[in-house]
């Protein structure tokens, strides 16, 4: 799940830390790819309107492990 796709949903990153209810700096120190565990929460408070799996491309950057 993309950043930019969020903020264009929710409208800012103001409205998306709102949703989540965390600080709006917290969402500004997300990369571009949004943390997992937010981006299940994301997925869960639109109802799936943004989702974790949305494609291929999105499922993978979400479950790259780092070693």
């Amino acid at each position: 799940m993309r950043k930019s796709d969020v903020v264009s949903y929710f409208g800012s990153q103001v409205k998306v830390a709102e949703a989540l209810g965390i600080k709006p700096s917290a969402v500004c120190q997300w990369d571009e790819i949004i943390p997992p565990l937010r981006s299940f929460q994301i997925e869960r408070l639109t109802s799936g309107a943004l989702s974790v799996g949305a494609s291929k491309e999105s499922k993978q950057e979400n479950y790259n492990v780092r070693s």
